[in-house]
C-alpha cells in the first residue's frame, strides 16, 4: 500500500451504484414474497385453513426485528463512536456497509435457505437473517476501523456476506449444528476475519497516527449510547428466530441473566487490574456486551439461569483481561492493529460460547428435554444422533467458522491492498478530514498552521 489516492469523487459513486444495479436486477430476477407477504398466497391460506391475520409470522416476528435493527444501526453505530476524531465516519461508513450487507445478504441467504422453484422467497425472517448477516460485517468493521476507505469497506461487505452465507449454511444445514444467537456464525466468524484482515493490511508506520486512535470524554459518552442499546436488545438478538414458546421464551431469559452476570464481572475486574482501583470505560462499553456472545450458541438449550450466569462472568472476565493483556501483545508481537478490541468482545466469548454449547450438547437427555428435544435437537429426538455426537458436531462447527474466517480473511485482505481503493496513509488514519467535510476544519487546521508557524520562530529566536 505505497500509494494512496484516498479521492473518492469517483471511486466511492461508481462502487455504490454498479453494486446497488447489480443487485435491484437480480432480485428482479430472483427475489419474490414468501406465502406470508403474497397478496394472492396469503389469502389463499386463509381459505383453505382456520388462520386469521393474527396468524402471519409477522406479529410472531416483528418486535425482534425491530431490536435487532436497533442494534445493527444505533448499537454498533455508536459503540464505535470512541475515536475522538472519527465519529462521522463510525456512525456514517456503519450506515453504509449495513444497508448495502441487508440487501445482498438477502440474496445470498436466500439461495441456500429460501430457494425454491427457481426464486428466493422472502419475508419478515429473511430481513432477521439478514441483520445477522450484517451484524458480522460490523464485527470485521471494527477492527479496521478508521484505517480503511468506505470503497474497502463495501467491497470487504461483498466477500464476507458471501462467505457468510456458505459458512452458515455448511454449520446449520450441513452439519446440523444448533447456533441461536450465532457465537460462532456471527461473532467468531466476523472477529476472526476482521483480525486476519487487519493482519493482512497491517501499516508499521501508523505510530503517526496514533495521537488519534484515543477517545475524549464525550466521544466515549456517545459509545456508551451504542453499549446501553446493544445491552438491552441482545435477549431480542439470541432469541429473534428461535421456536416459537419456550424455546424463545427460554433464549430471552438466558441472555439477560448472562449479560447481568457479565456487567458485574468487568466491573470487579476492570476495578481491579487498574491504578488506584479506577474503573476503564473501555472494558465497561465492551467486556460488558461479551455475555451475550458467550450464551448465544447455548441460549435456547436447556443452560439453566445459573448456567447462563457463570457463562456471562466468565465472558466479562475474559474480556477485560483481553484488553488488559492480550490486546498489546496481538498489536506489538503479531502485527494485529485491532481498533475496537473485536477479540475481546466477540472473538474469544465467540469461542467461550461455542464451547459452552459444546457441554449443553453433551448433556442433552430426553428427560430433561421430554418432548422439547424435537425443537432444540431435531436428531436426538429422532434417534440419528447421540448427545455425544452432537457435541462432536458443534466442535466442528467451531472449526468451520475458524477456518472460513481465517481462509477468507486473507483473501480478502490481500484484494482490500489494492491501491485504487483508496486507504488512508499511515499519517491520516482515525481522522474524518480524511474522507468528509467537517464543520470547523478549515479554521482548526489554519490555526495549526499558526502555531507551528509561531513555534519555529521561537525556536530560532
Amino acid at each position: 500500500m505505497a500509494k494512496h489516492s484516498t479521492n473518492m469523487r469517483i471511486k466511492l459513486p461508481v462502487c455504490c451504484l454498479a453494486l446497488e444495479a447489480v443487485t435491484i436486477l437480480l432480485f428482479a430476477i430472483f427475489v419474490r414474497y414468501d406465502s406470508d407477504t403474497d397478496a394472492s398466497a396469503w389469502h389463499d391460506k386463509l381459505k383453505t385453513s382456520n388462520s386469521s391475520n393474527a396468524d402471519n409470522e409477522f406479529y410472531f416476528r416483528y418486535a425482534s426485528f425491530q431490536d435487532v435493527h436497533t442494534m445493527i444501526f444505533i448499537g454498533f453505530g455508536f459503540l464505535m463512536t470512541f475515536l475522538k476524531r472519527y465519529g462521522f465516519s463510525s456512525v456514517a461508513f456503519n450506515f453504509l456497509i449495513a444497508a448495502f450487507g441487508l440487501q445482498w445478504s438477502t440474496l445470498i441467504q436466500g439461495f441456500f435457505h429460501g430457494f425454491h422453484d427457481g426464486k428466493i422467497h422472502i419475508g419478515i425472517e429473511s430481513m432477521i437473517n439478514a441483520d445477522f448477516c450484517t451484524g458480522a460485517v460490523l464485527i470485521s468493521f471494527g477492527a479496521v476501523l478508521g484505517k480503511t476507505s468506505p470503497v474497502q469497506l463495501i467491497v470487504m461487505t461483498l466477500f464476507e456476506v458471501t462467505l457468510f452465507g456458505i459458512n452458515e449454511y455448511i454449520i446449520l444445514n450441513v452439519l446440523n449444528a444448533k447456533d441461536a444467537g450465532g457465537s460462532m456464525t456471527i461473532h467468531t466468524f466476523g472477529a476472526y476475519f476482521g483480525l486476519t484482515v487487519s493482519r493482512i493490511l497491517y501499516r508499521p508506520d501508523l505510530d503517526k497516527s496514533r495521537q488519534r486512535e484515543g477517545s475524549v470524554y464525550h466521544s466515549d459518552l456517545f459509545a456508551m449510547i451504542g453499549t446501553i442499546y446493544l445491552w438491552m436488545f441482545w435477549p431480542s438478538f439470541n432469541s429473534a428466530i428461535t421456536a416459537h414458546g419456550d424455546d424463545q421464551h427460554r433464549t430471552v431469559l438466558n441472555t439477560y441473566y448472562s449479560l447481568a452476570a457479565c456487567t458485574l464481572g468487568t466491573f470487579a475486574l476492570s476495578a481491579l487490574f487498574n491504578g488506584e482501583g479506577k474503573l476503564d470505560m473501555v472494558h465497561i462499553q465492551n467486556a460488558a456486551l461479551a455475555g451475550g456472545v458467550a450464551v448465544g450458541t447455548a441460549a435456547e438449550m436447556m443452560l439453566t439461569p445459573y448456567g447462563a450466569m457463570i457463562a456471562g462472568i466468565l465472558a466479562g472476565m475474559i474480556s477485560v483481561l483481553g484488553y488488559k493483556l492480550l490486546s498489546p501483545v496481538l498489536d506489538s508481537k503479531w502485527k494485529i492493529q485491532d481498533t475496537c478490541g473485536v477479540h475481546n468482545l466477540h472473538g474469544m466469548p465467540g469461542v467461550l460460547g461455542a464451547l459452552v454449547g459444546v457441554i449443553v450438547a453433551a448433556a442433552a437427555t430426553a428427560d430433561i428435554y421430554g418432548d422439547g428435544m424435537e425443537d432444540v435437537f431435531p436428531l436426538l429426538a429422532d434417534g440419528t444422533r447421540t448427545a455425544n455426537s452432537q457435541a462432536v458436531y458443534q466442535l466442528l462447527a467451531l472449526l468451520v467458522a475458524l477456518s472460513f474466517a481465517i481462509v477468507g480473511g486473507i483473501i480478502v485482505g490481500f484484494i482490500l491492498r489494492i491501491p485504487f481503493l483508496g486507504s488512508p496513509p499511515d499519517s491520516e488514519c482515525f481522522d474524518d478530514v480524511v474522507y468528509w467535510e467537517v464543520p470547523g476544519e478549515e479554521e482548526h487546521h489554519q490555526m495549526m498552521a499558526v502555531n507551528t508557524d509561531d513555534h519555529e520562530q521561537q525556536t530560532q529566536a
